[in-house]
């Protein structure tokens, strides 16, 4: 097979966040190397500013950071942003953007996004809830649990909004509770073993 990777084999790590989690984006992507051979999707749940996570985050890794375009291809060893304003989805290897089902109240875009992954990937999955408001991504780490995937919850201490992953920790279906830097270990350790 080679480097192509087609057959879409490599991890995807889902990190779900918002208040407060750019400073867990930047603190796990300064701990993982840039070549581990996985996928590093950034969900941020918020619903009408424009990101600047795809101008930021670049001074923290070596991988590319892009911004997420609707049918953009998943490949290994870069980090995407989901767009503000839109339900991130996969289907085929590919990224797919839909307006956003939930346009009041507090966005469930994480949880839209676990669903499709459990549902349509075919590689191992990570999901990892860091600081933010609400308890998006919660409910969807049973899917997740269900195709052999991997949780994981940010220490609530070292989160500066500790409600997301309070809420995740609560469902009883995270498998690590832990801190930016260890999460990334956890990543490391879990990409070696898909290799």
């Amino acid at each position: 097979m080679g480097t192509n990777h087609t057959a879409r084999d490599f991890p995807i790590v889902c990190v779900g966040g918002s208040a407060g989690g750019l400073d867990a984006y930047t603190r796990l992507l300064q701990d993982l190397p840039g070549d581990l051979g996985v996928a590093i999707v950034i969900v941020n749940h918020v619903r009408t500013i424009a990101t600047q996570l795809h101008e930021v985050l670049p001074r923290f890794t070596s991988m590319p950071v892009e911004l997420i375009t609707d049918q953009l291809l998943i490949r290994p060893n870069r980090v995407f942003i989901i767009p503000e304003r839109r339900d991130l989805h996969v289907l085929d290897g590919d990224f797919i953007l839909k307006p956003i089902s939930k346009p009041r109240g507090w966005p469930d875009v994480i949880t839209v996004f676990l669903r499709s992954l459990a549902e349509h990937w075919d590689g191992k999955l990570i999901a990892v809830i860091v600081s933010g408001y609400d308890g998006d991504g919660a409910v969807a780490l049973r899917d997740i649990k269900e195709v052999g995937g991997i949780t994981i919850a940010q220490r609530l201490d070292t989160a500066r909004q500790p409600d997301m992953p309070e809420s995740a920790i609560a469902t009883g279906f995270v498998d690590f509770i832990q801190t930016p830097k260890e999460i990334a270990e956890t990543i490391s350790r879990i990409a070696h073993e898909v290799k």
